[in-house]
């Protein structure tokens, strides 16, 4: 086997706005700890690294101090060499660090002959190790933030995990530049979407483990959301409590029913009346507390084919249990379905367990009176088993 060298750095604010209907963490990190989020970057890296523990003696790290590596790589037990600078932060406190320490632990890092900066945090982060690096160092980003269009990313904390295990078995493993997206997240909070390239990374040629871009689905395909808008609109039934998720497909079914709309946020549908508008996971789980009977709408990226994950933690692992999977229904065109080129779906909620419970064909609504069978995976599970 071989020996591998990894640099490790984690955004320990990453998506900290998710599951408060922030929609970003770029300097909202006060603002949500405040509304009662939680960290969940050091979470996401410790399922990532979890199925490592057998390999430590085939691992070597380089970290920063603290939350923002050192502090749980020397928790799980692996060998780490931890990088100092700027003495008067402490590291181990959240909210200490700033993006620019981010650029600058990662400069150290990449002077370190590593083999591969892992990371974790959302575009934000992916966009500071960019600015620094390009294509000097192969890449691999934990998804951990709100936003992730950036192509740099692995499908799932345990995909990350995976891929490492495949490089030092030795296993073919190339790689390929992959693009660095931002948005202006002011823009996305009016429900604009204004996303752009800010260069490109090299990052590990595995197509099981590593996301591809987003893709948009509108292009083109008027004439087909509108169907499927109009499908599921008819199908609403009396006294059920209709949560609509976010993106431009589901904006359309919010425009037949003649209701405001939040693009990137999550609203709440009842007999045809809107009951609430961008809800967080804490107004979602009161509302299904207060409902006999809920059903999601939820449409899947294109390209990453995500379905949870991306853009909507407000639908977090406790929401989604209390809802039941029997209570999904996922909307998507067949052109967009066509983009995932014959993977499955994902289910990255950041709980292991449901991400598996998800997994499964599922009858997605593609049209007016139209339906076919697509599965959902957690990115690692054999369907077929």
């Amino acid at each position: 086997m071989n020996k591998l060298s990894v640099g490790l750095i984690i955004n320990p604010l990453a998506g900290l706005g998710g599951r408060v209907a922030l929609k970003g963490s770029d300097n909202m990190a006060e603002q949500a700890l405040s509304l009662g989020a939680q960290p969940k970057a050091q979470q996401r890296v410790k399922q990532a690294l979890e199925s490592l523990a057998s390999y430590s003696d085939n691992l070597s790290f380089v970290a920063p101090p603290g939350l923002l590596g050192s502090d749980l790589l020397t928790e799980m037990g692996f060998q780490v060499e931890t990088l100092g600078m700027d003495s008067s932060k402490d590291y181990s406190v959240l909210g200490e660090s700033s993006s620019e320490d981010t650029k600058a632990f990662v400069e150290l890092i990449a002077n370190q002959d590593v083999d591969l900066l892992l990371f974790a945090g959302g575009d934000g982060t992916a966009r500071d190790i960019c600015s620094v690096i390009a294509d000097r160092l192969p890449v691999l980003g934990i998804p951990a933030g709100v936003k992730i269009h950036s192509a740099v990313y692995a499908v799932n904390p345990q995909a990350a995990g995976a891929l490492l295990i495949e490089m030092i078995k030795g296993e073919l493993v190339g790689v390929r530049t992959a693009d660095v997206r931002d948005i202006d997240e002011e823009a996305f909070r009016q429900g604009q979407v204004k996303a752009r390239l800010f260069g490109e990374m090299l990052v590990p040629e595995e197509g099981r483990f590593v996301q591809m871009m987003k893709c948009g689905g509108i292009e083109k395909e008027e004439w087909v959301i509108n169907d499927i808008a109009a499908e599921i609109v008819e199908g609403m039934e009396d006294d059920v409590l209709y949560i609509i998720g976010s993106g431009a497909t589901t904006q359309v079914i919010m425009e037949n029913l003649g209701l405001e709309n939040t693009l990137l946020g999550v609203d709440l549908v009842m007999n045809h009346d809107l009951v609430a508008s961008d809800v967080s996971e804490a107004e979602l789980l009161a509302e299904l507390n207060n409902h006999e009977k809920a059903k999601l709408i939820i449409s899947v990226i294109g390209g990453q084919g995500h379905v949870f994950g991306r853009g909507n933690q407000q639908l977090s692992p406790q929401v989604i249990r209390t809802l039941g999977k029997e209570n999904i229904q996922i909307i998507a065109t067949k052109t967009k379905i066509q983009t995932f080129e014959g993977r499955p779906m994902l289910a990255d909620t950041g709980d292991q367990s449901l991400d598996r419970q998800l997994c499964g064909w599922y009858r997605i609504v593609t049209g007016y009176q139209d339906e076919i069978m697509y599965p959902v995976s957690d990115g690692l599970t054999d369907l077929f088993d």
